[in-house]
């Protein structure tokens, strides 16, 4: 039985998950990524939508659920009045037809428990333009209006609601969060609120934002059509900051290298124009097809790349888990499933990942004798980020121990706290000059 299941396994697995990284820029300065794994699934956002949780909900919920608490957690413990302001551009109904929590709710929960329990005030902003869809949402936030968590619904456009948010964050830490279904925020007003008004370190700023290759895809094809829509190219624009994709299609034509093109194109210049951190996460309808759209995060700190890749990894885990109950219900005799035969085991991924992530940190040993985890967190990563779990990084810390090639043991601290120095420089000794 095992010899079949590891047949299929050859047979249909994806391409191993891993991260391209499209810059030769320092370390110390903003970085893009492109993560090349990630098998998500992604529908509109309708009725059948709104009916239960489906696969691209999964994972998108996980991933706030994992990564949201630990930003507001971290940032709210320094901010005055322990105050996180969250912001929910394209918000839906906040609740599936079956019961089930949709985002808004599962921010309210999360706000909801850390106020209770280490007194943290997380003050949420959630828009939605369509009637019948922010009427289902104002019902959803009352209930936890009435139970003291700050939380308001705006029923008109991101645009026109930004600067009441931008006010209300004055002073405090904000995360936005736009996932709209097609075009959302021009990148322009985008660049203007990340370079402008939130460009500092403190208080930070972290994004989460839905960008459509689908929607890339299809305007794409108007580029060199006879009856090309001028006006759907406007919007293309709007989106990505200037016409330079269209020269793009011309070239390629409407390729997946061209749209591949177009959307590095929009994480570069996000990350050079915001001086952010960028990573993309592509979403795809199944696991081998084509990304349909990219989730792209921004944040200018160490500790939130190290964070975000270690929620993608466990993200990751939640949605094969599911994808697999989906087909075991599907097929309840089968003596297993098509997911299990092609399902990457994260245990063998990151004991792949050791020894790699091991020569990583040694490499970063070479040129200084002395370094933090977090403060070096792509290059310990490398092509397993947002893959593997930060545990990975012990392991590999610990191998290194065993080879008398650091005197860091892996222990007592948590992974992003490990001092890593040569064998030559003891840890109790005199502090050893570290980079940042």
């Amino acid at each position: 039985m095992e010899s079949l299941r590891q047949g299929l396994r050859d047979h249909l697995r994806p391409r191993a998950p891993g991260v391209t990284q499209r810059t030769s820029l320092p370390r110390h300065c903003p970085r893009y990524l492109v993560l090349t794994g990630g098998d998500l699934v992604a529908t509109g956002a309708g009725d059948e939508y709104w009916a239960e949780p489906n696969l691209p909900s999964t994972f998108k919920h996980e991933l706030l659920t994992r990564y949201v608490p630990m930003f507001t957690g971290m940032t709210g413990s320094r901010a005055q009045g322990h105050r996180v302001v969250f912001l929910d551009g394209y918000a839906g109904r906040g609740r599936y037809g079956n019961g089930s929590a949709g985002s808004p709710e599962r921010i309210m929960q999360m706000a909801e428990h850390q106020h209770r329990t280490v007194g943290l005030t997380c003050a949420s902003y959630f828009v939605e333009q369509d009637p019948t869809s922010a009427n289902d949402l104002a019902g959803v936030v009352a209930e936890y209006t009435r139970r003291g968590v700050p939380a308001h619904v705006r029923d008109t456009n991101v645009d026109s609601v930004l600067e009441e948010v931008l006010t209300s964050a004055h002073g405090h830490p904000l995360f936005l969060f736009l996932d709209p279904t097609g075009y959302g925020l021009p990148y322009q007003r985008l660049v203007d609120i990340l370079a402008g008004p939130r460009s500092s370190i403190w208080p930070p700023t972290e994004l989460l934002l839905n960008f459509s290759l689908e929607a890339v895809r299809r305007t794409g094809g108007h580029v060199s059509s006879p009856q090309g829509n001028e006006n759907s190219m406007r919007r293309l624009d709007d989106a990505v900051g200037g016409d330079w994709w269209r020269e793009v299609f011309r070239s390629h034509g409407v390729t997946d290298d061209a749209v591949r093109h177009v959307s590095e194109g929009f994480a570069r210049r996000l990350s050079t124009a915001t001086g952010m951190h960028v990573i993309s996460v592509p979403v795809r309808r199944a696991p081998g097809h084509k990304p349909l759209y990219h989730l792209v995060f921004g944040t200018r700190s160490q500790h939130g790349l190290w964070l975000f890749g270690d929620s993608v990894a466990r993200a990751m885990q939640k949605w094969w888990d599911t994808l697999e109950r989906i087909d075991s219900a599907f097929d309840p005799d089968a003596l297993f499933t098509v997911t299990e035969a092609i399902r990457p085991d994260l245990a063998t991924v990151e004991n792949r990942a050791v020894p790699v992530i091991a020569e990583q940190l040694a490499g970063l040993l070479d040129q200084v004798p002395s370094f933090t985890t977090v403060n070096h967190t792509l290059a310990v990563f490398g092509d397993f980020y947002g893959q593997v779990r930060d545990s990975t990084v012990r392991t590999a810390v610990k191998r290194l121990y065993d080879a008398s090639r650091t005197s860091c043991d892996g222990k007592r601290v948590k992974p992003h706290q490990l001092v890593v120095t040569r064998p030559r420089l003891h840890r109790a000794s005199a502090h050893p000059r570290q980079v940042s």
